[in-house]
């Protein structure tokens, strides 16, 4: 439980230090005011999500072996497809 928490808090870490989203920040903080507050607002959420998303990426290949991604990646698969079939057929 320890290792899992430690390998949780390190692909954090890593996530945050990634390279790229390193690159964002620097490029908000530096033409932050190069841009209006529309385009400052849309920067800071791509980034939040760009941030977002490697983080759990990196957190769930910390947590989950191989196979279980590749589990996971199937179910997720199958209740995109579920839900395609229940919309198309409720038209």
């Amino acid at each position: 439980m320890i290792s899992t928490a430690l390998a949780i808090q390190n692909a954090t870490a890593e996530a945050v230090h990634d390279e790229e989203v390193m690159d964002m920040a620097s490029a908000l903080y530096h033409h932050r005011s190069d841009m209006t507050g529309d385009e400052f607002a849309k920067a800071l959420f791509q980034y939040s999500a760009h941030l977002s998303a490697m983080t759990a990426t990196l957190v769930t290949h910390a947590c989950l072996t191989e196979s279980q991604i590749g589990d996971m990646l199937e179910a997720i698969k199958e209740m995109d497809a579920l839900g395609k079939d229940i919309t198309n057929g409720n038209n």
